[in-house]
Formats: structure tokens, sequence, C-alpha cells
């Protein structure tokens, strides 16, 4: 049990049940009547963002979740599953805990796996990511570099829009948080 007081940015709370992660957070002592805590959470699983506030000082309850790094091995069909780059324990995260992860995911990349007594939360990945693009249609005779774009799927089968002069084969950096392109890999 904590404070509201002792309240951080990332700090996880333990709320009716879910779990909430705190993305923002502000004291406020107004000129009359008592202090509040103004906060910004997010629902680990679901992703939902709320905004509420609590009397300070009142008690909150918190939950531990471990963050491993871990690599990513394969996919068997029901499960994909990581292993623990200290321990060498393997373990398996349903689909549904992997969100859209899976769109720039390769065997043998690390990422992020954090749990919750036992059971997976979610998986992070780095910010960007170097993936080959498998297919892309040639930019028409005429089109500029700069300004238009085309449909291209990567080598995870997750498909983006890339700029009109990129062909198929080359290696691009994809941002994972929204899926856009960030630019060439020079080789």
């Amino acid at each position: 049990m904590a404070t509201t007081n002792d309240l951080k940015n990332g700090m996880v709370l333990n709320i009716d049940g879910q779990l909430w992660s705190i993305v923002e957070f502000q004291h406020v002592k107004p000129g009359k009547g008592p202090a509040f805590v103004r906060t910004k959470m997010k629902n680990v699983e679901s992703g939902k963002v709320v905004d509420k506030t609590f009397n300070a000082g009142t008690k909150v309850e918190t939950a531990t979740v471990d963050k491993r790094d871990m690599q990513y091995l394969y996919n068997d069909g029901t499960s994909y599953v990581f292993m623990d780059v200290q321990t060498y324990d393997q373990l398996e995260v349903q689909p549904e805990a992997m969100g859209t992860a899976v769109d720039f995911l390769l065997e043998n990349q690390n990422a992020v796996v954090a749990t919750n007594e036992g059971r997976v939360l979610y998986v992070e990945l780095p910010a960007s990511v170097e993936l080959v693009v498998e297919h892309t249609d040639p930019g028409l005779q005429g089109d500029r570099s700069s300004g238009g774009t085309k449909p291209a799927r990567l080598e995870t089968g997750r498909e983006i829009q890339v700029p009109l002069f990129l062909t198929s084969g080359e290696k691009i950096k994809v941002d994972t948080r929204d899926g856009s392109y960030l630019g060439r890999v020079k080789s």
C-alpha cells in the first residue's frame, strides 16, 4: 500500500482488480478546500486512458510489474515463445497479450515482457526496428521523391505506407508505436 503522495509516473496501481499505469500526475493545492491529486492513468491490458482524481493522502494499492528482457524464439501456432536472456527460462505468451508487437516481431529479436503474478500483461518492442520490404509496386515515371507514398508489405506481413522511391528488398527503419516509416537503413 502507498498513499497518493507517493505516486510516480510509470507506477502501476491495482484499482478494483484492474491494473492501471500512471501516465502523469499533478498535486493540486487550491486556495480553498483540501489538496488533491489529479492523475491520467492507462489500463495496462486494454490501453484505455482515463483521468482520475484522488484526495491527498488517500491509500492506493500498488501492483508489482516484473519487466524482463527476453528474446522471441518462435510461434508454435497457439502462442509466442520467449526466452529470458539471463536464466534461459522459456515463457509462452498468448496472442491477446502481444497487441501490435506481433506486426513488427522477428525471430531472435529482443523485447521486454511485463508480467504480474505470473500473468503476462504486455510485450514491449524497442521504439524502432529494422525490417526488409518484402513487396512494393514500383514508383511511376514522374513521381517525385518527396510527397507521395505507396503501400509496402514488410517481412512480418504488416503493410505500411512508404515513399515512392523505395523498392522491394530494401531494409527500412519502422516506428513500432504507430507503424510509420522512419528511413532507409544503410548497409
